[in-house]
């Protein structure tokens, strides 16, 4: 068997020719830089009585679920996504529909944007730029700015803090700043262990090495059931690999029982995403769950959240598993920058106009 290539800064550098790793390494700066821009799109404070809708795609959208996450019981109303060309049928005028695209030109998001703006929505733009910037201020919509030069999927602090805030401004959950500087510590010291000039045998490292040449099913539970997704997309797009996410408690009532013939299709790798503060049925589930289905897996993994506060156990999380979807990428010596595919995706649907 060829022993896998070593994940030290050298080679993970080398393959990243797009310098992926720097900006998820840099999500504390990112998280810190993002407060500042939010407190200067001076947002000020409404009550939106019908809570908050998220309309976004891809990394642009991913904001909202984490967002949701973080505040945990925290959240007064609804703060929900749209991914798509139309909003949720019973968006009103009480509601509030922040409009997340990193480009500003993503064709599902600026629809919604002309959506909001037909039934009287109160309506904020989080964006670099592009078409999405241009119409917010032309029509005097708040807009958060963005830092330009990145991925969206990298952009995830961000958009994170971008939905905390604007969830603060309209009454849908409070005010998570200081806790959003305690985790952005923590991430600092979390970079330092996992990252690529931490140990060769360090927990993201190792996880990467084990899930190589196989496809991920990643399962979260409560809290860290969006960061399984999180970690689908980032494995999907940063690796070039097929990954797939799911949640427990459901997937005990459907997909445990498809484990049963994985060995027959191909290897398979579970993944585990556990909170310290989950329920303890969740917890005995995910105990289950991973004996039972072990026989027909490559693998399973069961990998814990670090921190106190949900928002730190949340990031803790994404950070763990965009450096996997790194090193899975720096295994495969696939660049974990381009999108090819998406591009021509884009390409081809834009000749259709």
């Amino acid at each position: 068997m060829t022993a896998l290539p070593e994940l030290n800064a050298a080679a993970v550098s080398a393959n990243d020719a797009s310098g992926q790793i720097a900006d998820v390494l840099a999500v504390s700066d990112h998280l810190r830089d993002a407060m500042w821009k939010a407190e200067s799109a001076n947002l000020g404070s409404w009550d939106s009585p019908g809570g908050l809708v998220v309309a976004g795609m891809g990394g642009s959208a991913v904001g909202g679920v984490l967002a949701r996450a973080a505040l945990a019981d925290q959240a007064g109303r609804p703060i929900l996504s749209a991914k798509g060309y139309e909003l949720p049928p019973w968006t009103t005028n009480d509601t509030t529909v922040l409009c997340a695209s990193y480009s500003g030109d993503t064709e599902e998001t600026l629809a919604c944007f002309e959506a909001a703006g037909v039934i009287g929505a109160k309506r904020v733009v989080v964006t670099s730029g592009g078409e999405l910037g241009r119409l917010a201020r032309e029509e005097n919509v708040p807009v958060i700015p963005v830092a330009g030069g990145l991925q969206p999927r990298a952009a995830v602090g961000y958009m994170l803090v971008a939905v905390l805030e604007t969830a603060a401004a309209c009454g849908a959950g409070p005010s998570l700043r200081a806790e959003i500087d305690v985790a952005a510590d923590a991430l600092e010291r979390l970079a330092a262990e996992w990252g690529p000039g931490g140990p060769e045998d360090g927990e993201a490292k190792n996880l990467a090495r084990a899930l190589h040449g196989s496809v991920p099913v990643i399962t979260g539970m409560g809290l860290t059931a969006p960061i399984a997704y999180r970690w689908k997309c980032q494995i999907n797009e940063n690796a070039e690999v097929p990954a797939f996410s799911g949640e427990l408690p459901e997937v005990d009532h459907n997909e445990i029982v498809g484990w049963s013939g994985a060995s027959e299709v191909g290897r398979l790798s579970a993944v585990f995403l556990e909170d310290c503060d989950a329920h303890p049925r969740l917890v005995r589930r995910a105990e289950l769950t991973a004996e039972l289905i072990a026989g027909q897996a490559a693998g399973v993994h069961r990998i814990q959240t670090r921190g106190e506060t949900a928002v730190e156990r949340v990031l803790s999380l994404v950070l763990f598993g965009d450096l996997v979807s790194i090193y899975m990428a720096t295994l495969r010596g696939v660049d974990p920058g381009p999108v090819d595919v998406i591009v021509r995706l884009k390409d081809a649907l834009a000749a259709d106009v």
